[in-house]
């Protein structure tokens, strides 16, 4: 089920690409009008949609890391361990 899924929405990228788009467009905006009088943080204030952006990069930031950390020897041959 999952599998054909997958495949359904891979053979329509180029609308899930605009769908996800236009769905981050409107969190963006709806973060502006949310009251920002009781925020916590400068950036809370001052940026909109700060936590959109800050959860966005903070998966950037997880996934470069867990390449590298794959690349430096994790990931490895199928046949490591014959030699």
């Amino acid at each position: 089920m999952i599998a054909n899924l997958i495949d359904y929405l891979s053979d329509r990228l180029p609308l899930v690409t605009k769908v996800c788009y236009v769905a981050m467009a409107f969190i963006v905006f709806w973060s502006m009008s949310v009251d920002t009088s009781h925020a916590h943080t400068w950036a809370e204030k001052m940026i909109p949609g700060f936590w959109s952006l800050f959860g966005i990069s903070s998966c950037a930031v997880v996934i470069m890391v867990a390449r590298w950390y794959g690349k430096s020897g994790i990931q490895t041959r199928e046949d490591y361990y014959d030699n």
